[in-house]
């Protein structure tokens, strides 16, 4: 995630909670190995808000990298979460899609629900700059999906779609259905996401495009963009492309090298491979994009009750050390697992 934080505000009746435990947070400690450790939370400086965490979201691609040990020793300093502790490879306090309740501090932010770039942590401080208002159509649940979304938005600025083009998603995971999500609201756009679980074609459904097993993709895309994370699945996006046609690149494979088929007609074809990643945006948009404007428009793009379908999994904070293994298993069948804190039910 991005390291540039913007300024939040809102206002609105409060409603407090009190925290009745003392405040814990998720660690990766090592190799396939994490547990819930006791923290300390600062006192409150002028400018801070304390916050009950509600809810929070493992991001399977990301967080399943660090679980591993997979981030390479190159990407250590750019990879840092924006409130993340430890050092990489281990131990790492990590995470960045929190959505909790402001107990106290800022006047105008107490008892509202926001979102945080914070990791997986029962209750924290931090300065109410960095805190996002949750708009009044958007639940507490769906709101962890903010991270996500703004990944695909960047995507999307990377592609330059337009109204009418046929456009291809490989790799049916979060982002990947997010993308297609918001390329199906151009006027006249035709998008089919591709993916080896044919499972998935119920969700497409569900959100509003075509769905189809890779060895059926559609040939003669406009654009297509790629999440899958594997070699098979860049060949899959290559070959889906119209002549001129670009593959906006999504997957980050870590320390894993990945074989780029770009011989046989990839160049007589004249295709482009576009990388796109979420701690940047296109420099046309720098000057004009802060980092603020850019989350509160991912939060407004999840007004739509249909993206709760993408929630496919519950798991109680306390059950995560425990649950995280299976979640992050690159087998699992899991879509956005939500963690749900205790002061989710008061």
């Amino acid at each position: 995630m991005a390291n540039e934080r913007g300024l939040y505000f809102m206002t609105g009746d409060p409603l407090v909670t009190a925290v009745t435990r003392a405040p814990r947070a998720l660690w990766y400690a090592g190799r396939e190995q994490c547990s819930l450790e006791g923290v300390t939370t600062e006192a409150l400086r002028p400018g801070d808000v304390r916050i009950q965490t509600l809810f929070s979201g493992v991001s399977r691609g990301t967080e399943g990298l660090v679980f591993r040990g997979e981030v390479p020793g190159s990407e250590w300093q750019r990879m840092r979460a924006p409130f993340q502790e430890g050092e990489f490879p281990f131990p790492v306090k990590y995470g960045y899609a929190n959505v909790g309740r402001v107990l106290e501090g800022d006047p105008t932010l107490e008892g509202r629900i926001v979102f945080s770039l914070f990791p997986h942590q029962s209750d924290f401080t931090l300065p109410s700059g960095y805190c996002a208002p949750i708009p009044d159509a958007v639940s507490a649940e769906r709101a962890v999906l903010a991270a996500n979304m703004e990944t695909a938005l960047n995507a999307i600025w990377d592609g330059k779609p337009s109204p009418g083009d046929h456009i291809c998603v490989v790799g049916a995971g979060v982002v990947g259905l997010l993308t297609a999500y918001v390329a199906s609201r151009l006027p006249g756009s035709v998008v089919t996401i591709i993916d080896t679980n044919g499972e998935r074609s119920a969700i497409a459904e569900v959100l509003g495009f075509e769905f189809a097993l890779p060895d059926a993709a559609p040939a003669n895309q406009d654009l297509v963009f790629h999440t899958s994370a594997s070699a098979a699945g860049l060949e899959t996006a290559l070959k889906a492309c119209g002549d001129g046609a670009s593959v906006v690149e999504m997957s980050w494979y870590g320390a894993k090298g990945v074989q780029a088929p770009l011989g046989a007609d990839f160049h007589c074809r004249r295709l482009k491979l576009i990388s796109s990643q979420v701690g940047t945006i296109p420099v046309d948009r720098q000057a004009r994009w802060s980092y603020r404007r850019r989350l509160e428009t991912a939060l407004h793009l999840l007004q739509d009750p249909v993206l709760d379908a993408l929630i496919s999994h519950r798991i109680r904070f306390d059950d995560l050390p425990d649950k995280l293994p299976d979640l992050l298993n690159k087998a699992s069948d899991v879509l956005a697992a939500l963690v749900v804190y205790d002061g989710a039910n008061d």
